[in-house]
């Protein structure tokens, strides 16, 4: 429709100016001494319409001549653009689906464009490092310190291919840079405690992971696994004395005192280090707050002497939990135990038939046999005690 209103148009203006110039008798004269030229109005008037028209197209000619070499640079620079961009997007596609030499290949293409340079060698970086090409990973890694924008990226990356590299020197170095550069988000935070947990730097372990724990970044089976292996490294080195164990476990916080396996682990340490009663005292606490078979068995094996104040107080205490827990085999075996230590051998030889007869777990039906021929042998009832060691022995064959 509009090309037929078109055409209607200029079929109208073609008319118009036949007809104008049908009716037109004017004239012109150029005049230039002893020259003269007559010419029509209608034929003027189309040479001047003409006159411009040439001369249009010649200075568009020009222009467009002057203005070649830039559009065919243009031309060369968008293509160049074109294809430095689809390599980055191959190069990416291909990392993506574990085509690591193939994502190389398609960075290095990519990195020929100034702009596409810097994240092309990261993306070179980490194909390299998942090819096991340690050189090279370090070489593209090496080409990104020229841009100041990619601080920030380069050190990230460094960080985490170090740290699965196992080159936790390295990595700590990069995570002190990283400090000094002002990075301090969570994925930072999370490869610099993996850098110092490869590193053993349990201090700052736990520091980090109360950090992540505040910002919601880490599991809680995650953060309480990890507080178990700091707490457990740090109370089992052994240039601790008896007054620096006591300072270690000061500065631990309450929540994480009462935690069945790190009060286990300190038992162990102030046993070792001659503190038996700090020991049964923060077992008996943690006890309390959280009823755990591994207590308890940390809780047996800190029996105090034999006659002591302490030994009895133990005795009192594990009465007093059977109330609370009548069919806990455990229990009734700690008991029997501490019974038979302090030769209370009706009480020792009760619970521990009761602690038999509730046993589930094979180690239980071990030691409960063991200590009644034991019992048995302090009472010379060979028979007894003879019986006894040969189930203590299928108990273990069991095992």
């Amino acid at each position: 429709m509009r090309i037929l209103l078109w055409l209607l148009t200029l079929f109208a203006s073609a008319i118009g100016l036949a007809m104008l110039a049908r009716f037109n008798p004017g004239n012109v004269v150029l005049f230039y001494p002893p020259y003269r030229l007559d010419l029509s109005l209608n034929f003027f008037l189309f040479a001047l319409v003409a006159f411009f028209v040439i001369l249009y197209v010649i200075i568009r000619a020009v222009r467009m001549t002057q203005k070649l070499p830039g559009r065919v640079i243009a031309y060369r620079r968008h293509k160049r653009e074109n294809e430095s961009n689809k390599a980055l997007r191959d190069a990416l596609k291909a990392f993506f689906e574990g085509r690591f030499g193939h994502a190389e290949k398609a960075a290095t293409q990519a990195a020929e464009l100034p702009d596409n340079a810097g994240i092309s060698a990261l993306i070179g970086a980490r194909a390299a490092h998942r090819m096991r090409q340690i050189e090279r990973r370090d070489v593209w890694l090496a080409s990104t310190e020229v841009d100041p924008t990619l601080k920030a990226a380069r050190l990230m990356t460094s960080l985490e291919l170090l740290v699965d590299d196992h080159q936790f020197k390295q990595a700590l170095e990069t995570v002190e840079e990283l400090n000094a550069n002002g990075t301090r988000h969570i994925q930072a935070l999370q490869w610099a405690l993996k850098a110092n947990q490869q590193a053993k730097n349990w201090p700052e372990v736990l520091r980090l992971v109360q950090t992540l724990d505040k910002r919601n970044a880490l599991h809680p089976a995650l953060s309480n696994r990890l507080r178990e292996l700091a707490y457990d490294a740090l109370l089992s080195d052994r240039s601790h004395d008896a007054e620096s164990i006591r300072l270690l476990w000061s500065g631990i916080p309450n929540a994480d005192r009462l935690k069945p396996y790190i009060s286990m682990r300190a038992a162990h340490a102030f046993s070792s280090r001659g503190l038996h009663d700090e020991a049964r005292t923060l077992l008996e606490r943690a006890l309390a707050a959280d009823w755990d078979i591994r207590l308890l068995r940390a809780y047996r094996e800190s029996t105090a002497e034999a006659g002591s104040a302490a030994l009895l107080a133990q005795i009192e205490h594990c009465e007093a939990w059977l109330n609370k827990h009548p069919t806990d085999a455990e229990l009734a075996l700690t008991l029997g135990m501490f019974c038979l230590r302090q030769k209370l051998w009706g009480k020792a030889q009760r619970y521990l038939e009761q602690a038999l007869s509730d046993a589930i777990e094979p180690r239980t039906v071990r030691e409960s046999h063991l200590s009644l021929a034991q019992m048995h042998e302090a009472l010379d009832q060979d028979e007894k005690a003879a019986a006894h060691y040969k189930q203590c022995a299928v108990a273990t064959a069991i095992r």
